[in-house]
């Protein structure tokens, strides 16, 4: 019986790889596909749609002096279906685009963005955003920043972008979160883990 303690890539077979749509920023492909089962058979074939994207970076902006966070507002297409608004609390993000370096993303998105510069990056996780149908992977970060002077509206027009800074205290965006005004899975990651770490990283950055 094979080994099926950890597989791998050597436990699947791409039988056939159609691509559905192009676009500017992702593609839909279909596959064709094998995998081992957990019993150590192989699966029967089957289809299934991929959202392809390519990796992306977000980064939770952090004032460790006057504990407060910096959180965007942008309006986003795919929230149409929000009951309350399609206009979401997020954390700034960006495509990684070739072969760049993500943490030289993050330090691009947060002046784009945000309007302030990153003084420090701490890495938090790297993850898959949605895999059951996307293979988009993400790095998250969080960023040391001086908040106090950090407001108004940014973003890039060639990109659609009109963003609107939120900078709000810790316990504000703690808040947010545990009420569910806050529905972006990098936002809500990244601030549950600021408030496990916040002391530590305080003492870090302090």
């Amino acid at each position: 019986m094979p080994d099926i303690s950890s597989l791998n890539h050597s436990d699947y077979k791409i039988e056939k790889k159609d691509v559905l749509f192009q676009g500017n920023f992702l593609r839909l492909a279909r596959y064709a596909i094998i995998h081992r089962l957990f019993n150590g058979k192989m699966s029967h074939t089957f289809n299934c749609e991929v959202l392809e994207r390519k990796s992306a970076v977000a980064i939770l902006p952090y004032d460790p002096v006057l504990d407060r966070v910096i959180l965007i507002e942008q309006f986003r297409p795919g929230a149409l279906a929000d009951p309350n608004t399609p206009w979401l609390l997020e954390i700034p993000a960006g495509i990684i685009d070739g072969n760049e370096p993500p943490e030289e993303v993050a330090y691009r998105e947060m002046k784009e963005e945000t309007g302030c510069e990153a003084l420090n990056l701490h890495p938090i996780f790297e993850f898959f955003v949605s895999p059951g149908g996307s293979n988009e992977y993400l790095h998250l970060y969080c960023s040391k920043v001086d908040a106090s002077t950090v407001e108004g509206i940014h973003g890039l027009a060639n990109e659609n972008e009109d963003i609107r800074v939120i900078n709000l205290s810790t316990d504000e965006a703690f808040a947010k979160m545990y009420s569910g005004a806050i529905k972006t899975v990098p936002a809500l990651v990244s601030l549950m883990w600021l408030q496990i770490q916040k002391k530590q990283l305080q003492s870090m950055w302090l």
